[in-house]
């Protein structure tokens, strides 16, 4: 049975205060728990009448080091051992990570009736997201959020990791950048109408405002986003964290959001993005992390393209076929932990950054004469570079690079304003030096 059907028959209904305490679990029975016992799924009733919310002694978020520029990765494999009665749900909440993402890392494991004594592996290491490492960034598929603060007393910087519960197919929250625009502590809940019509079909009537307290779903801490309507908060339910649950709002650990809670200050920029598939480097290796794609994208089938896209941003020059073929076994096994590429050996790390092409041209001659006119119209303080296309044939003319694309947008607006068009490109694909026959 999918979890989050399983899920969806204890999530939906309120849960009596005792099943909050660790080591109780919900004695709610629903109709859809009925359901499943009219389909004599005995186990899973066992399982699901089992659900313990281990609130004491759970782990909080993992903070490391942040690693220095060319070093993508952090923290390391962990493990745990099955314990008598114990759940993957168990051991996913004492260690502070989600069921989906302890489920794909130990791939042929029951969830609700672990052997006893076996070992499971902790999905504790992480490819940090593209981009600049400042403020919040979610990854959908992996169902987890990183925050970069800024720098300690001692100029050091770290980066912290909590996993997420997020919406359920087609609530799920935009794509793309924010801010933290306010801060509520002990949030009361203004049902939507949507969902308050969706309880009363189901026979389980919503009040318009559900109150602060045990019962709110938001928790007692929320962080309101620049997209109307969507907040990153707390739960009451914590086992729905690592879910595709919510309906849309980002939902965190009850110990987790209040230490993000304590620790984020309004105007944090947040980035939203689905990578099913990251690439890093680590040690002059070249890492892949692969997680399954959110079912909305799932459902065309399993597309290569975001490996494809990852790996030659991070990439110089040609990429052996056997280094694809590593990669793409990856990405098949979606199991959410780094693999290394044996073959990337020898390969070097692409240039980071952003770039802004302002032509292509068949002939180098041509690109010279406009990376000279475009010298003219800034008075010198911009210096065009010529650069081959990938393909070996075309001669860009490009500027930059820039640290991050925020910056490269802005200077593309600067050049737009004195009549010079141009659009972004990364600086992985950027490609060589070329210079015109004369010049060689």
């Amino acid at each position: 049975m999918p979890t989050s059907i399983l899920a969806d028959a204890v999530l939906r209904r309120p849960v009596p205060a005792a099943s909050q305490r660790p080591g109780a679990g919900s004695q709610y029975i629903g109709p859809r728990r009925r359901a499943l016992e009219r389909n004599g799924l005995g186990r899973w009733r066992r399982a699901l009448a089992a659900l313990p919310l281990l609130l004491a002694g759970a782990a909080s978020a993992a903070t490391y080091p942040l690693p220095p520029p060319g070093e993508d990765l952090v923290g390391e494999p962990g493990e745990a051992v099955v314990a008598p009665g114990e759940t993957l749900l168990d051991i996913a909440r004492r260690h502070g990570l989600g069921l989906e993402e302890l489920k794909a890392a130990n791939p042929g494991v029951d969830p609700w009736l672990p052997e006893p004594g076996r070992r499971i592996l902790l999905p504790t290491h992480h490819i940090l997201p593209p981009g600049p490492r400042e403020g919040i960034v979610v990854n959908l598929p992996e169902l987890r959020l990183y925050y970069f603060p800024p720098p300690g007393p001692d100029g050091r910087r770290v980066v912290e990791t909590y996993p997420l519960g997020i919406g359920a197919e087609g609530r799920s929250i935009p794509l793309g950048r924010t801010r933290i625009v306010g801060k509520r502590r002990d949030p009361p809940w203004v049902v939507p109408a949507s969902i308050r019509e969706e309880h009363a079909r189901e026979g389980d009537p919503l009040p318009p405002v559900v109150p602060p307290g045990p019962d709110n779903p938001l928790g007692r801490f929320a962080l309101r986003l620049g997209f109307p309507g969507y907040l990153i908060h707390g739960t009451h339910r914590p086992f729905s964290v690592g879910m595709r649950v919510s309906h849309g709002c980002l939902r965190l650990y009850p110990e987790d959001i209040e230490r993000l809670y304590a620790r984020v200050p309004v105007g944090t920029p947040v980035r939203i993005e689905s990578r099913p598939v990251k690439v890093g480097w680590s040690g002059g290796r070249l890492y892949v992390e692969a997680h399954p794609p959110l079912e909305e994208e799932r459902r065309r089938g399993l597309s290569l393209t975001p490996l494809v896209r990852a790996v030659l941003r991070r990439v110089r020059g040609p990429v052996p076929e056997a280094v694809w073929d590593e990669a793409m076994a990856v990405v098949r096994a979606a199991r959410g932990i780094p693999q290394p590429l044996p073959s990337s050996r020898g390969l070097e790390p692409a240039p980071r950054g952003w770039l802004l092409q302002a032509g292509a041209f068949r002939e180098a001659t041509a690109a010279r004469h406009e990376a000279r006119r475009l010298a003219r119209l800034t008075h010198g303080l911009l210096e065009a570079e010529m650069r081959l296309a990938g393909d070996g044939k075309w001669c860009r003319v490009v500027l930059g690079p820039y640290p991050d694309r925020a910056a490269a947008r802005a200077e593309r607006e600067r050049l737009r304003r004195l009549g010079i068009e141009s659009h972004l490109l990364p600086a992985a694909l950027g490609g060589e030096p070329c210079t015109p026959p004369s010049s060689r």
